[in-house]
C-alpha cells in the first residue's frame, strides 16, 4: 500500500494536466448531483479525493466537504487550490492506510470516485461509511466494471480489476444499505503504447443507510 501511495504522490503536481482525468471528474459529479439531492444544509465526505477534481465541482451546491485521502501529495494539491480560491468550506484529511474514516465526522453523503479498486477490504470500509453516514444518508460509488486488468497495467497497483455491479450491490446491502441503484455514468476510452485504443465502463451506484 505505501507504494501505491508514494506513486500517487509523485504524480500529483501533474496529475490534474491529463485532460481525460479532468473530463472524468465532470462528467461523474454531473450525475452524482443527477442522482443525489445535494443542498446547502448537506455536508459531504469525498474518499479518495485525490486533487480534489470532485470535491471542487460538489462543493458549490453543499454546506462543507472532506476530501479524505491517504496521498498527502495529492491533499497538498488540494489545499493549494482552495488557499488560491479562499474556499472557507473545505477541509482535508490525510488517511491512514487501513484507519477507517470514523474519526472524520457525520455526513450526509459519502462519496467515492475511482478509489476503491485500490481497496483491498472494500467490503468493511463500507460498513466504515455507514458508520459515518447520518441516519437516512447516501453513498455514491463510482468505480471501473469488472475489467481484465488492463486499465491500470503496471503503472499503478490495483488491488481489484473493477466490480460486478451486484457484487458492490451485495456489499452494501451487507453493510446496511438499501435501495441500491446502479447507472453507467462514464465510459473511459485509454490509448495503449501500441496505439490500440480501449473503452472502459464506469458504474455509478447509490444507497441510503436503512
Amino acid at each position: 500500500m505505501s507504494d501505491t501511495r508514494d506513486k500517487f504522490d509523485r504524480a500529483s503536481a501533474t496529475w490534474d494536466e491529463e485532460p481525460r482525468r479532468v473530463k472524468l471528474a465532470e462528467e461523474l459529479a454531473a450525475v452524482i448531483a443527477a442522482e443525489v439531492r445535494l443542498g446547502p444544509d448537506m455536508d459531504v465526505l469525498d474518499y479518495g479525493c485525490g486533487t480534489g477534481l470532485v470535491t471542487l465541482l460538489l462543493k458549490p451546491s453543499v454546506r462543507s466537504i472532506t476530501g479524505a485521502d491517504t496521498s498527502g501529495g495529492m491533499l497538498e494539491v488540494l489545499r493549494e487550490k482552495c488557499r488560491k480560491q479562499g474556499l472557507t468550506n473545505v477541509r482535508t484529511a490525510l488517511l491512514q492506510p487501513g484507519s477507517g474514516v470514523a474519526s472524520q465526522g457525520r455526513f450526509h453523503l459519502v462519496v467515492s470516485c475511482m478509489t476503491l479498486h485500490h481497496v483491498a477490504d472494500v467490503a468493511t470500509l463500507l460498513r466504515d461509511f455507514r458508520t459515518v453516514l447520518l441516519p437516512g444518508g447516501i453513498v455514491a460509488v463510482a468505480d471501473l466494471d469488472k475489467e481484465d486488468g488492463g486499465f491500470h497495467g503496471d503503472a499503478i497497483p490495483a488491488a481489484h480489476a473493477g466490480f460486478g455491479r451486484e457484487e458492490m450491490a451485495g456489499m452494501l446491502e451487507d453493510a446496511g444499505f438499501g435501495d441500491v441503484r446502479a447507472i453507467t455514468a462514464a465510459v473511459i476510452e485509454k490509448v495503449s503504447a501500441g496505439g490500440c485504443a480501449r473503452e472502459y465502463s464506469v458504474f455509478l451506484i447509490t444507497a441510503r443507510t436503512r
